[in-house]
């Protein structure tokens, strides 16, 4: 007996469900001044994404074209699937002392599933989410970028 009402008290919330779905529905389609439909092609040049909008990654760069980033490896070693690699050097201080800096900071975007993990775990805070979200490309390398240069953006040789 109790599968009998069981059955029923699921069609019963799935009526429900239904109904306030559809309600959501009719108050879009009737209210004539809200337009929740974005006519993508079209409006290209004055589309806006929100702000919590998850699009490519890009490193954060000042007017002098400086970033913060240190070359520490934590957004290389936070990403599940390796779509950042880090490529730093040693360079010789005037003091004789050695620093290690970012040679190249590559970002895989083909690879990337837009988790935020390296964003988030950046202790410079020089990762950051960007708003470009047109990727479509013919060649698959197009989609590999050096995020430590912002002008040369794709990249070009790796093994330079």
């Amino acid at each position: 007996m109790s599968s009998f009402f069981k059955y029923f008290s699921d069609l019963f919330k799935g009526v429900k469900s239904l109904l306030k779905g559809m309600a959501v529905t009719n108050r879009y389609f009737f209210s004539p001044g809200e337009i929740v439909t974005e006519q993508y092609p079209e409006n290209r040049n004055k589309m806006k994404m929100y702000d919590r909008f998850k699009g490519e990654v890009i490193m954060i760069h000042n007017e002098h074209n400086q970033h913060h980033c240190t070359g520490c490896g934590i957004c290389e070693t936070s990403c599940p699937n390796g779509s950042i690699e880090i490529i730093s050097k040693r360079i010789d201080l005037p003091d004789g002392k050695k620093e290690r800096v970012i040679d190249k900071h590559i970002y895989h975007l083909g690879m990337c599933t837009f988790c935020g993990l390296c964003v988030k775990n950046c202790p410079s805070h020089a990762l950051a989410f960007g708003q470009r979200f047109e990727h479509a490309v013919y060649d698959r390398t197009k989609l590999n970028k050096i995020l430590n240069h912002p002008g040369s953006s794709i990249i070009k040789d790796i093994e330079e």
